[in-house]
Order: C-alpha cells, then structure tokens, then sequence
C-alpha cells in the first residue's frame, strides 16, 4: 500500500461560538471553509485543478452547513469547478475521518491529491440543528441503547472512574495555562491563518479567542454541574430519568455524580480546518514538499450509552496496525471533549502526562465539532516540527460510542 503525505495543515482561528459575540459568527460556514481551501492551495502552491476530491466533516448538516457544504465551499472558494467536494458527519470525529478518508484514497492509489478537513459554524447552526437528538428518534432502538446527552455520559465516567471534581478542574486549569502559554509564544502561528470579513475586506480574527487564561481553580470550583437537570428530566416510557437509563446499563454505580460544569467541558466555537494530502508520486513531480505521513487510522466502537469511552481502544487498534507500542509515541492530541475521556484515556494507557495535550485543548481553545480534529493534526504537526520529535497520535472521542485515531510520522 502506497504512503499517504501530509503536505501542509492550516486552520482557522477558534471565534466564541455565540451569535454576536464571536468574531466569526457573521460569517457564514461555506466562506469560512472556502478561506480555508484558499490558505491551504496557497500555501502549498498545489494545482487546484489536479486536487481529485474534498472530503469535509460537519456534524450539523442542516440549513447554512446542508446542502453538502464541501462542494459549496469550493465552488465559493472558486476553485475549478471540475473539483468535487463530499461532507460526512462522524460527530466530533469528523474532521479526523474527513483527513483519514483522503489519505484512504491516495494510499489505494485510486487518488493522486485530496483534501481533508472539516468546519463548525456551532454560533449560526446551533447543536441540535438537525433534529436528530442523537439517535434519529427511533423508539426501536430506543429498546436496545437508549443513548443519552454526552454530558451525561461524561459524568457517568467520572463516577466510574472515581475522578473527583478537583481533578477534572485540574486538568481543565492545565488546559487553560498551557494553551495561553502556546498562544502567547506564537505556537499555533504555524498553522493558523487571519479570517477575512467577506463584506468589509478587513481581518475578522486573527487568533484563537476562547482562551480564558484568568481562569483560577477557585473559579472553577464555583461553576455547578452543567448535566444535573438533563440527568433529572424524565425520558424514558416508564417515566424514568435520563440519569435512571443510563444507569440502568451500569446499575452498580448507583447514582452519577454531575461533576462536568462549562468550566471542565468544551468550548462552543466557530472554525474550519484543511489538509492537504498527497502520493509520494505526486508530491515529487509537483516539487511538493512533505510533512510527515500517515502511519496508520482506525475505527472502533464501545457501549453507546456511556458513549465516550473508545478513544484508549480506538489508540491501541492504531497502534497495532502500525507495529508500534504506546512508548513509541511522542505526542498525544486527546479531545478534550470533557476532562474525564482525556484522563480516562491516560490511565487506561498509562500515558506520561507531559506528553499529551501540550498545548491545551478544546476545554480552553473550543471544539467545533466538524473541524476539530483536522485542527488536532495539524496542532501535533506543529509541536513535532519545534520540537524536532517524530511520531504523534490524535484520537477524539466520538457520540453512539465511537473512537477514531491516527499516527502520523514527519518525513
């Protein structure tokens, strides 16, 4: 099987995910990608015309980001209309699996140069949008897995791990600290580009603006359990709680301790990301300069009701198909869709602390669903090149249960 290149990554900055008061939320999603594809191909100086495909992870695939907004983005992009572009909703893996799919391609040898990425106006297309409530409102199914909001399930880890809200607060507070300390050193520069406004020309964010680096322990302390009133909401045929449900697939818990608050989960922001992927073929003939490859991706699936737990599993299986052990890995880029699945994930690998998430996450930087993981590539990529290590593995955890991983190498 051929390789699959990492030419180059560039992203967008992370804008507050609320209408009117982020700097992206007056930009609609299709532009926000196009400017995106438009940083990538200058960058790179690739032929647009010889790009094969667009592949885009969105998870709200419903008004302003419907009408498959991977083909509408690069027709607003005005790249050749010869280009086609596909959208796919893995939920937070998105944009990950948008990166994977391509590299798919090229490694088949069916495809030459494709892009991967993914974007989230989560401020003009709300989560939720869709109407879904996470399992298509299938009474059916409901019998089987009656899957509950993540938040929930979040918490429902943390009980069953026994983190204590001390902890995910540490660990939130870590995020805060060292993404302010990227930030402030210039260390998302590499792969981030300045949002235009369409109507005014002028720069419409030039940097992540989530980060809350006043963030204090006590402070976090303070915020009340974000979940507590879901877990409390009558849901189930028999008037049970959606606390009650789930815990009926876990009955020794006993009780869900809500510890998850909007301090120690996710940020809601706006955001595109892009990855340029290439044949080695190509990417000599074309004076394409490499990155680092993909060494290896993989799919897996655990309880859809806990939800959140695959990312470890979802690793080992990556590893695996790269002949690699977890000490082989320099970096990790783990989620940080709520502080339990990266601490989850740690202990379950045994992972040495300084090595993962070096540069804060999505509780202090935002997760737009549908791009964060294209962003978590490119965030490793980066900290492998100034740090001159070699290997990194991304993994995000991913609602009905799901996990997805990659290992990339530099070249």
């Amino acid at each position: 099987m051929a390789d699959a290149y990492i030419i180059d990554a560039v992203r967008t900055p992370r804008g507050r995910g609320k209408r009117g008061k982020g700097s992206l939320t007056e930009i609609h999603p299709q532009e926000l990608l196009a400017q995106t594809l438009n940083a990538l191909a200058a960058r790179t100086n690739v032929n647009r015309d010889d790009v094969d495909d667009v592949v885009v992870g969105a998870v709200s695939q419903v008004g302003e980001q419907g009408a498959n907004i991977a083909r509408q983005a690069v027709l607003a992009a005005e790249w050749p209309v010869q280009v086609g572009g596909v959208s796919l909703n893995r939920y937070c893996g998105s944009g990950l699996q948008a990166v994977n799919f391509a590299a798919m391609g090229v490694m088949s040898g069916m495809q030459d140069v494709v892009v991967g990425g993914g974007v989230e106006s989560m401020s003009r297309v709300p989560m939720g949008s869709d109407g879904g409530e996470g399992d298509g409102l299938n009474q059916r199914l409901r019998v089987q897995h009656h899957q509950v909001p993540q938040g929930i399930s979040a918490d429902l880890i943390a009980t069953m791990e026994g983190f204590s809200r001390e902890e995910l607060d540490a660990f939130a507070l870590r995020s805060q600290r060292l993404a302010a300390e990227a930030q402030q050193a210039g260390r998302f520069a590499g792969s981030l580009f300045p949002v235009v406004d369409p109507e005014t020309g002028g720069v419409a964010l030039d940097h992540d603006e989530f980060l809350r680096p006043e963030t204090t322990m006590e402070g976090l302390a303070a915020l009340k359990g974000a979940f507590a009133a879901a877990g409390a909401t009558v849901a189930g045929p028999n008037g049970e709680t959606l606390d009650e449900i789930a815990l009926a697939r876990f009955p020794r818990e006993g009780g869900i301790q809500h510890l998850h608050t909007a301090g120690n989960s996710s940020g809601i922001v706006d955001g595109a990301a892009a990855v340029l992927i290439a044949s080695p073929d190509y990417a000599r003939a074309h004076g394409l300069t490499p990155r680092a490859r993909i060494r290896s991706m993989a799919i897996l699936a655990e309880d859809p009701v806990i939800m959140l737990t695959a990312p470890a599993e979802t690793a080992r299986k990556a590893l695996r198909k790269a002949g690699m052990e977890v000490s082989d890995i320099d970096l990790w880029e783990i989620n940080e869709a709520f502080a339990a699945v990266p601490l989850q994930v740690i202990r379950r690998l045994g992972l040495d602390m300084d090595r993962v998430n070096v540069n804060g996450g999505s509780i202090a930087l935002g997760h737009p669903l549908g791009a964060t993981g294209a962003m978590l590539l490119g965030t490793a990529l980066d900290e492998l090149e100034r740090r001159d290590l070699s290997t990194a593995l991304i993994t995000l955890c991913i609602a009905g249960g799901q996990g997805v991983a990659t290992v990339i190498e530099r070249v």
